[in-house]
């Protein structure tokens, strides 16, 4: 029997050191894949997190988005108040001052001379005096239509109803009034009021009203109409 015969048939492991390299290699793969596996799954997490974090941002916009139209609504509304009125003021001006224009071309002077010159004279001072007297003063009124929103869906809207009609002031009435929902089952009180211009604005209504704190959030100008 040769050597190499003998060695055939002897049951010795020549080839140990290949299978527990590629015993060492399994292992060593297994771990990686796990730490691999954990590595995403983190990875996805702070991806959902991130995702819940801009929806919330996003939101907040939105509602920064809509108060901004809101407080632009009323800034419109403001602004056109004012045109309005500046229109009218100018239109009132330009009337007296057309009718001051007319009542500097009479001829309070006529062409004759001496004692009949002053008879037309004095006469015609009079006759202007008669007319400037007749003449009706004019007193300028506007129709507004105001919002009054309470603090929330408990508030006694009769009682905020009540506080809002005691304010008096002269040149002052108050008209109808309805209740108008806004959400979330809270609704504003919209009362009409004719004013005189002279004697009651905008502002002094919004004092008084707000004055009533226990009632009242806030006071808004929905409508503004000369009349």
């Amino acid at each position: 029997m040769s050597a190499l015969d003998f060695l055939a048939k002897e049951k010795i492991w020549f080839d140990k050191p290949r299978y527990d390299e590629a015993e060492k290699r399994f292992y060593e793969r297994m771990s990686s894949t796990s730490s691999t596996s954990q590595s995403t799954g983190v990875r996805q997490s702070e991806i959902i997190s991130r995702i819940n974090s801009l929806e919330h941002e996003n939101q907040s916009l939105h509602k920064v988005v809509e108060d901004l139209r809101a407080a632009l609504s009323k800034l419109e509304s403001r602004v056109a108040v004012l045109e309005k009125c500046f229109t009218f003021c100018w239109s009132s001006v330009g009337d007296e001052l057309q009718e001051d224009e007319d009542d500097d071309d009479l001829d309070l002077f006529g062409s004759d001379e001496d004692e009949e010159a002053d008879r037309i004279k004095e006469q015609r001072l009079k006759e202007y005096a008669e007319r400037k007297a007749k003449k009706p003063a004019l007193i300028a009124k506007s129709s507004i239509l105001l919002d009054v929103k309470p603090w929330d869906d408990e508030t006694d809207m009769a009682k905020l109803e009540e506080c809002v009609r005691s304010v008096e002031a002269d040149g002052l009435l108050w008209g109808t009034s309805k209740l108008v929902p806004v959400g979330y089952g809270i609704k504003k009180l919209q009362i009409a009021c004719v004013v005189e211009d002279d004697k009651v604005g905008t502002d002094l209504l919004e004092e008084e009203i707000t004055k009533f704190e226990e009632y009242v959030q806030s006071v808004d100008v929905a409508a503004f109409n000369k009349i």
